[in-house]
């Protein structure tokens, strides 16, 4: 929770409260299936917290702004940044049921009032959004046909729609087919030796 806090100053006592009853929800759920890897989850909060959260430091969702989480596990990034942007909604969908099952009961736990979800996957969702954010489910040239689809036209952003992905490592030869695509190095912003080769992806779209 130290670099929630030192990364985050601004942070009201209801979000750090939020941020806090996190890891013993997770660590209940994680017993039980397997939500995050088992050896990650001593770093809970850098490697899954702080890198969700990273994202705020680049996009700045404005009020009523509408984000699509998908593959989203055990609801990361959705999760945290629906803690982040209280005013902005988020929609969070896995094809993997008992994992939403845990999703619900954080969701729940937490009392998050922004966050919605559900038990689908993307190829058989149509609802539109500003943003689609997701964490290294697959490849850009497989991922951005599956979700071009489910992005509005309607920006009220500085920046246009489309897909914000946090993946790591060499994104040169992946991304070469959108010229457009824009990448940001959280390395940056966060010190941590694990955000070293980590980066967030923006394809607008």
């Amino acid at each position: 929770m130290d670099d929630i806090k030192k990364y985050f100053p601004e942070l009201t006592k209801d979000q750090i409260n939020k941020f806090e009853m996190l890891y013993d929800i997770y660590n209940f759920w994680n017993s039980r299936i397997n939500l995050i890897s088992r050896k990650d989850f001593s770093f809970f909060y850098e490697r899954h917290v702080l890198h969700s959260l990273s994202i705020s430091k680049f996009f700045k969702f404005k009020k009523r702004s509408a984000i699509l989480d998908i593959g989203t596990g055990g609801g990361f990034p959705g999760i945290p940044l629906a803690i982040m942007f209280p005013e902005s909604f988020f929609y969070l969908i896995d094809g993997i049921g008992k994992k939403i099952i845990a999703v619900k009961d954080v969701i729940k736990n937490i009392e998050l009032k922004n966050v919605y979800a559900e038990q689908i996957r993307v190829e058989n969702y149509e609802k539109k959004f500003d943003f689609v954010v997701s964490r290294g489910v697959a490849k850009i040239n497989k991922l951005v046909p599956l979700i071009s689809k489910n992005i509005s036209k309607n920006s009220k952003h500085e920046k246009d729609n489309g897909l914000i992905y946090l993946k790591g490592g060499e994104l040169t030869k992946e991304i070469s087919i959108y010229s457009y695509s824009k990448e940001f190095e959280i390395n940056k912003i966060f010190s941590n030796h694990f955000f070293e080769s980590k980066k967030i992806l923006y394809i607008p779209l």
